[in-house]
C-alpha cells in the first residue's frame, strides 16, 4: 500500500468507516480486528467499538477476534438517534440532496422524523412556497433556518428515543390536509415484508402519512435492505420513489423495478 493510500485511509471518518466495514462484511462473511486496524490505521478498540455498534444495529455478531454477518437480516434492537446520526451520514447527504430537488414552489410536503429527512430539511433553506409538516423535533429545528417554508407540526406525544411525535393527536394532525409528497425514512425495507420500523406507534403514525400524501418517497441507505423490523408500515409496492445509495444489493434493484417503482441511485 503507498503512503498516500495509508493516508487517506486514515483520514476515514466514522461512518464512512462503519460503511466500509458493512461492506467488506457482506463481500467476505467475517472480518478481523487485526485487519481492520491496519487497514484503517486506528486502533483495535475502536474498531471493537464499531463492531460493537454494527452488533447493535443487527448487522454483525461478534465472535473471537473480529465479527460475522448477522444472517437473519433482522433488526429488533432500535438505535438511538444519536447512533443512527453517526451511519452513513455521507450517503444521507446525497440522498437529502437529490430528494430536495424534487420540491418545488407550491409543494405540500411530509417529512417524517429521522436522520435522512433532517439532512433533507437543512437542504430546504433557500426553497420557496413550500408548506412543511413533520413530526420530528429535529426536523422542525433544521427548517428554522427555511424562511420560505411554513412549517407545520403534527404535535402528540413526545419519544425521546427519537425525539419524534405520535399518538392520536399526531395522527388526527393529518386528516385534515392533502399532500404532494412524503418523504419516509425506514429502519428495514425488505421486497416481501415491506417497508417497516421498530416502534408501533410510529408505524401506526407512518401508515397515516401515507394515506394523506399523493406520492410516497422512501429515502434510504442500503444498508436497509433485506432486513425487517417488528411492526410494519406499508407493503413495497405502494411506494411511488425510492431514493437510495447504489449499494442497493442488484435483487432489490431489478425487483423494485419490475414492480413498477422508480429507484433513484445516487453514486458514491
Amino acid at each position: 500500500m503507498s503512503d498516500s493510500t495509508s493516508a487517506d485511509k486514515r483520514m476515514t471518518g466514522t461512518s464512512e468507516r462503519r460503511e466500509q466495514i458493512i461492506q467488506r462484511l457482506r463481500q467476505q462473511g467475517s472480518v478481523q480486528v487485526n485487519d481492520l486496524s491496519h487497514f484503517f490505521g486506528v486502533s483495535t478498540v475502536t474498531i471493537r467499538n464499531d463492531l460493537a455498534f454494527l452488533e447493535k444495529q443487527g448487522i454483525a455478531v461478534r465472535a473471537y477476534g473480529g465479527a460475522l454477518i448477522c444472517e437473519t437480516g433482522a433488526t429488533n434492537v432500535e438505535p438511538t438517534l444519536e447512533d443512527k446520526s453517526a451511519l452513513n451520514t455521507g450517503l444521507k447527504q446525497r440522498i437529502a440532496q437529490v430528494a430536495a430537488e424534487l420540491i418545488q414552489p407550491g409543494h405540500r410536503v411530509i417529512l417524517d422524523s429521522g436522520t435522512t429527512t433532517y439532512e433533507i430539511a437543512r437542504k430546504l433553506r433557500h426553497h420557496q412556497n413550500v408548506i412543511a409538516m413533520t413530526n420530528g423535533i429535529n426536523v422542525a429545528n433544521a427548517l428554522l433556518e427555511a424562511e420560505g417554508v411554513e412549517l407545520l407540526m403534527t404535535g402528540g406525544h413526545l419519544r425521546r428515543q427519537s425525539l419524534s411525535f405520535y399518538g392520536d393527536q399526531a395522527e388526527q394532525s393529518l386528516q385534515n390536509y392533502h399532500f404532494d409528497m412524503l418523504f419516509l425514512g425506514v429502519d428495514a425495507i425488505d421486497l416481501e415484508r415491506g417497508v417497516s420500523t421498530h416502534n408501533e406507534d410510529e408505524a401506526r403514525l407512518n401508515r397515516k402519512m401515507c394515506e394523506v400524501a399523493e406520492r410516497i418517497i422512501v429515502v434510504t441507505d442500503s444498508s436497509k435492505f433485506n432486513r425487517s423490523s417488528l411492526h410494519k408500515i406499508i407493503d413495497t409496492q405502494r411506494i411511488h420513489t425510492i431514493i437510495v445509495d447504489d449499494g442497493i444489493p442488484q435483487e432489490s434493484l431489478e425487483g423494485l423495478r419490475k414492480t413498477g417503482i422508480d429507484v433513484v441511485v445516487v453514486a458514491e
